[in-house]
């Protein structure tokens, strides 16, 4: 997806005021001032993220810079200083993702947070739940125009297959009633492996009954709409969840990822549920001689191996849990055969001992010791018969893997 956005502002100040706030957050921003010149653009750059429209200008006084930046297919986002209910009906039936009041450089301050969602909805996958077609494609239409990505279910029954196969999915739109399985018994279904952070469920309905919001809400679900319901409550109450989940995500990933090497931390390991691991093998390891390394080339050296140290171990198990378990010494998780582990710890640790670390102007190598276990015990148990392992590998001379 493009990071360039299109500007069409007659006003220098405000111009000047979102060309800095967008280009200080990483958008490549094209300015015009009019029509003429927004033509001029459109005609020779079709890659656009959005375009943010001033509804009047110079040469075009009542919006008709949205409908030749709609005839591009391009996004739009409207800024006007006035705005009446005839005109804000007529601009959100040409299809724009969103209006803006320029009453204020603080209510221009709304623009960026909304660019910054459009721009994370490509992250995203919605699962539209409803028996009906009509409806089904109205809800797609409008996510789908905001970049979000969706899969359809007829009914509760149908969108709980396709949860469990469809691990991308991040939030549901749901319906209540539906044949087979009505809305609120598939958000119960659904809240026993997933919870609020984990996928986000927007339930819809109808019906008259007034405890229907009640009613979702205790079911599981982040939030609800009455239909038929407005498009801009609609995209508010979808950003609102969205919004929500990426911070949820974020403060997950502040407290169980390790800040330096991007490796997952103790938090993380023993609070895991290794679930499907019928076969857990752990091992522990751990940099020969690191101190030295600190001793040589000071603790932004001995952070640099980290850093390298670790991309190895990822690149080697990418889909297995790799832990920086403190300091120098490291942990994976594995549900491979202990076999084929071992074959695959091996590899690493030579990898890891042929690497050239850059640091400054010098070149440093290290080797790394490892334990294995596939022993039939708890988490703790197996970390410490690995670490018993571990140890004697160091005992035994280092850069080498016990398994035994």
């Amino acid at each position: 997806m493009s990071n360039k956005i299109l500007v069409v502002e007659d006003s220098r100040a405000f111009r000047n005021y979102l060309y800095q706030q967008l280009s200080s957050n990483g958008y490549e921003v094209a300015m015009a001032e009019s029509i003429e010149e927004a033509e001029l653009i459109l005609a020779h750059d079709t890659d656009f993220l959005c375009a943010v429209l001033d509804y009047c200008l110079p040469d075009g006084q009542d919006g008709e810079i949205i409908d030749l930046v709609l005839s591009h297919k391009h996004k739009v986002i409207v800024l006007t200083a006035m705005f009446n209910d005839d005109v804000r009906e007529s601009v959100l039936a040409k299809g724009v993702l969103d209006y803006i009041l320029k009453d204020s450089m603080a209510s221009v301050s709304y623009l960026l947070p909304l660019i910054k969602r459009i721009t994370n909805n490509k992250n995203h996958k919605a699962l539209v739940v409803d028996d009906s077609s009509v409806v089904r494609r109205y809800v797609v239409q409008l996510l789908e125009h905001q970049y979000i990505q969706t899969v359809q279910a007829v009914d509760g029954e149908e969108a709980l297959s396709i949860l469990q196969n469809d691990p991308d999915i991040t939030f549901v739109v749901t319906d209540h009633d539906m044949p087979k399985k009505d809305g609120i018994s598939m958000i119960r279904d659904i809240r026993v492996h997933h919870d609020r952070h984990q996928l986000a469920i927007l339930g819809l309905s109808g019906s008259d009954d007034r405890t229907m919001t009640a009613r979702f809400l205790k079911a599981g679900a982040n939030d609800f709409l009455y239909k038929p319901f407005n498009q801009e409550e609609f995209f508010c109450r979808i950003h609102q969840l969205l919004d929500m989940k990426e911070a949820s995500n974020e403060l997950f990933r502040l407290a169980n990822e390790d800040s330096l090497t991007g490796l997952w931390n103790r938090r993380f390991l023993f609070n895991q549920s290794c679930k499907g691991c019928e076969n857990r093998n752990v091992a522990m390891m751990d940099i020969d001689f690191f101190k030295k390394v600190n001793d040589t080339y000071g603790h932004d050296g001995g952070d640099r191996v980290l850093v390298e140290v670790s991309k190895i171990i990822k690149e080697f198990f990418k889909d297995e849990v790799t832990v920086r378990f403190g300091g120098e010494e490291f942990c994976i998780q594995s549900c491979k055969p202990l076999d084929e582990f071992i074959t695959v710890l091996e590899a690493m640790r030579q990898a890891i001992e042929d690497a050239e670390i850059s640091h400054g102007d010098t070149t440093i190598k290290v080797t790394i010791s490892i334990g294995v276990t596939g022993a039939k015990a708890t988490l703790n148990e197996q970390i410490k018969e690995a670490d018993d392992r571990l140890y004697v590998a160091k005992g035994n001379g280092r850069n080498q893997t016990v398994s035994q």
